[in-house]
């Protein structure tokens, strides 16, 4: 039997979107600070915005203007917009999930602005999809996934038999601490790291989930 509802995290998931993602904080950093921005930290990866601005800001000891390079930022990720990469397997495990009625949306730490503009650029079948300022609190927190799948008609007693697509460690704990059942996605993290951070299966992509599902 195929699990009662399926969660996808977005950037590393569904779509590659480094590119997009660190394009738009080195054009801001450069506009706000004058200076070149840091590497992106692996430790980073799938944290809320305003948290990676705090980052990049206390790298050069700006820290009380967080708020500006994360607000600067989400301006650049619309006004020079560039299309994300989609990942292997999309399309083909949406539309398995639509045609067997099994509900399915997306939780994801990036803005929604974001996500409605790669879902419409990508053309892809997501219906149901929730950015970082639905929530009070974002991933690690599990508000995210729990407001997703009550979202799509699922209670507290379905969450077991939900899986929860990501790619990192941020959320991975998020779908743990709802009780529902992460499934790791190879991107920035080794597999041995997901399963310890909770995963119960490790795939390459989505395309290999898809496929050990339809066997």
């Amino acid at each position: 039997m195929l699990p009662k509802g399926f969660l996808f995290d977005f950037d590393g998931v569904v779509v590659n979107s480094f590119i997009s993602h660190y394009s738009a904080w080195s054009s801001a950093f450069k506009e706000l600070f004058d200076q070149e921005i840091a590497p992106y930290p692996k430790s980073h990866v799938g944290v809320a915005p305003i948290k990676i601005a705090e980052y990049f800001s206390g790298v050069i000891n700006q820290e009380h203007r967080a708020k500006d390079l994360f607000l600067l930022k989400d301006e650049h990720l619309d006004v020079y917009f560039k299309v994300p990469t989609l990942l292997p397997g999309v399309f083909e495990m949406t539309t398995m999930l639509t045609e067997n009625k099994i509900p399915y949306g997306v939780a994801s730490n990036a803005t929604k602005l974001f996500l409605k503009n790669c879902i419409e650029h990508l053309n892809l079948n997501f219906n149901t999809v929730f950015g970082v300022e639905d929530y009070v609190k974002p991933k690690p927190a599990p508000e995210a996934y729990i407001m997703l799948a009550e979202a799509l008609g699922f209670t507290t007693n379905d969450f077991k038999d939900i899986w929860v697509f990501e790619d990192s460690l941020t959320g991975t704990t998020a779908a743990k601490l709802a009780g529902m059942n992460p499934i790791g996605i190879l991107a920035k993290y080794s597999e041995e790291e997901l399963k310890e951070a909770g995963s119960t299966l490790v795939f390459p992509s989505l395309l290999e989930a898809y496929q050990y599902l339809i066997r």
